[in-house]
């Protein structure tokens, strides 16, 4: 009698368990994708073409070329579509489609919307217990 009292308990137990385990993982916030789809599509078409081993993005990232964090701000939509279909003397021509370049941009402004790299000196400062930026 007692050993079907303790698998009762022990059923009862895991049904609750079970239960609200449920219930958290159903009542949990469903996480929004930060990029457009087609921001998205580019940043698949720069890992595609490992952009990275030569390219930075906030100073990660390979040193062969520069770093493209803030490319658009600083060089236009125009000028990065131009070196992404025809390269330069140090990027080859990768034979990307005009819909991959129009992602990979898309996905070069999501970046730049971001924020900045290189932070100025102006723009934090170095405390003994580390740092913390004055202005985004």
């Amino acid at each position: 009698m007692k050993a079907k009292r303790v698998f009762f308990l022990l059923f009862l137990f895991l049904l609750f368990m079970f239960g609200y385990s449920w219930q958290v993982y159903r009542a949990f916030p469903k996480r929004e994708r930060l990029l457009s789809d087609k921001a998205y599509q580019g940043k698949l078409v720069f890992q595609k073409y490992h952009c990275i081993a030569c390219h930075q993005l906030y100073g990660l990232g390979g040193f062969m070329g520069p770093d493209l964090t803030n490319v658009i701000s600083r060089s236009g939509e125009a000028y990065v579509k131009t070196i992404l279909q025809y390269g330069t003397a140090r990027m080859p021509r990768l034979g990307l489609t005009q819909e991959e370049i129009e992602a990979v941009v898309a996905f070069l402004k999501a970046v730049d919307s971001s924020g900045r790299f290189p932070l100025k000196k102006d723009e934090y400062k170095i405390q003994w217990y580390g740092d913390y930026y004055l202005h985004y």
